[in-house]
């Protein structure tokens, strides 16, 4: 009983980090961004963090990317980065916070309006299933 009880903990702990994972916008489009491109291939930043419904200042983001951003998807394994050039590609836990999009855009039907409307890939995934 012990065992099941630290096995239910540590899945508990591991939704958390992937919920913090996806709180912040730059951190889910480069989620996005990695899925989209092969496995083991490498994406340029700031460019593949920008959101194309609301882009930040490329110069503010490079910053936040390097000292808040990548940190937190690296540290739970989901991303591995560079410096110089600042990139990023998937990391060994990458499929654990993937699924999660992956997930939402495939209800995209089934999503409030509100969380839909502005985010163009959720947009898309509508007009799609609309036909």
């Amino acid at each position: 009983m012990i065992h099941r009880r630290n096995q239910g903990e540590q899945v508990i702990a591991r939704w958390d980090r992937v919920f913090r994972a996806l709180s912040a916008e730059p951190r889910r489009q480069l989620i996005v961004s990695l899925n989209d491109a092969p496995a083991g291939e490498w994406v340029s930043l700031p460019g593949a963090a920008m959101s194309p419904t609301a882009p930040p200042d490329p110069a503010h983001l490079d910053i936040e990317l390097r000292h808040r951003h990548l940190p937190v998807l690296e540290e739970e394994g989901f991303i591995r980065w560079t410096a110089d050039p600042l990139r990023a590609q998937r990391g060994p836990h990458f499929d654990e916070v993937v699924c999660v999009l992956t997930a939402l855009q495939a209800h995209a039907m089934r999503l409030p309006d509100r969380l839909v409307y502005g985010c163009r890939r959720l947009e898309n995934e509508r007009q799609q299933k609309n036909g």
